[in-house]
């Protein structure tokens, strides 16, 4: 139940450049084609076309640099956003040029741009996204604990320095009997009261409902949240990245709190008041979990994510 193995994931990535690009380009060819018949193929075009929404040709501005040049020397936003890039573009010609910016991205780029996350809106079709910074952010759990064995009560534990939608929180529910919370920046001009140490996967596991608050982008416990049997809470999500936060749907997947947090208390009382509601909920969010659970179908989708970006820029 522990988080991704860094060892084990450097490992994996390294041994990636021992492998010559020229066998990859002929594989991918192949890959694509058989994605084509695939009995999934709605399916997969479906994903492919929510992360790059690009519909007309769109040329790249000369800053763009070639494939050849995305280099571990070169590396930007350090060696894990260069390796889950790497991973699919030394399947491509390395003279196609791209735009890639790491980090959390919470603006949309004034060109087509690989990034990790983009806001939830109707024109972010600059905003293309990879499966980036995975080792932290996509992993899920085996939770042996039912839902109504578990405590009722609301857990947090993360970073509230200087993200204002998680301080408005704690000066709102922090001291309530009912919420556990825990600011854990080590560095933080917010009330030493809130500070704390964090705390383990499996000890958020004793409790019904956990907090999914944003920070700079999006809420980075969500995904191993909604593969347990606790329950997601948190207002609507207005960041997303490649588990496709705008396609949740509030009170099915998890419970939705407004955007001020007044109706916390009143909300998770209705779940365990309505255990069966609860249930249902925990149902949907492994439903959509599992999708995200198929490596060798997530690798595809993401060849086939930047086949479609080199296309629609004019690269092909």
């Amino acid at each position: 139940m522990a988080k991704n193995s860094k060892l084990k994931y450097y490992i994996s990535s390294y041994s990636l450049l021992l492998c010559p690009k020229c066998l990859l380009r002929w594989r991918l060819k192949k890959m694509l084609r058989q994605a084509e018949q695939s009995p999934e193929r709605e399916y997969l075009q479906q994903r492919v076309n929510y992360y790059c929404k690009l519909e007309q040709e769109t040329l790249l501005p000369d800053s763009a640099a070639p494939l050849s040049q995305h280099t571990l020397k070169n590396k930007r936003g350090g060696s894990v956003y260069f390796f889950d890039t790497y991973e699919f573009t030394r399947y491509f010609n390395q003279a196609f040029r791209w735009l890639m910016k790491p980090g959390d991205v919470t603006t949309i780029p004034s060109a087509p741009t690989i990034v990790k996350s983009r806001p939830i809106c109707d024109d972010n079709a600059n905003s293309v996204l990879l499966k980036l910074n995975k080792v932290r952010h996509f992993f899920f759990v085996d939770d042996p604990i039912p839902f109504a064995e578990k405590e009722h009560k609301i857990v947090f534990r993360g970073d509230a320095n200087g993200k204002p939608g998680r301080i408005r929180f704690f000066e709102k529910w922090f001291g309530n009997p009912l919420c556990d919370l825990v600011d854990t920046a080590s560095h933080s001009v917010n009330p030493a009261a809130w500070k704390g140490e964090g705390m383990s996967v499996e000890a958020h596991l004793k409790y019904r409902y956990i907090l999914a608050l944003e920070g700079v982008d999006v809420a980075s416990n969500l995904k191993w949240v909604m593969s347990s049997n606790c329950i997601a809470v948190m207002p609507r999500p207005t960041y997303e990245t490649w588990f496709m936060e705008g396609t949740l749907i509030p009170n099915y997947h998890y419970i939705e709190i407004k955007p001020d947090y007044s109706d916390l208390l009143e909300r998770t009382q209705y779940y365990t008041d309505h255990p069966d509601e609860a249930e249902a909920i925990i149902r949907h969010a492994h439903e959509y979990v599992e999708q995200f659970k198929n490596k060798k179908r997530e690798n595809l989708i993401s060849l086939m994510v930047l086949d479609r970006y080199f296309r629609m820029t004019g690269q092909k």
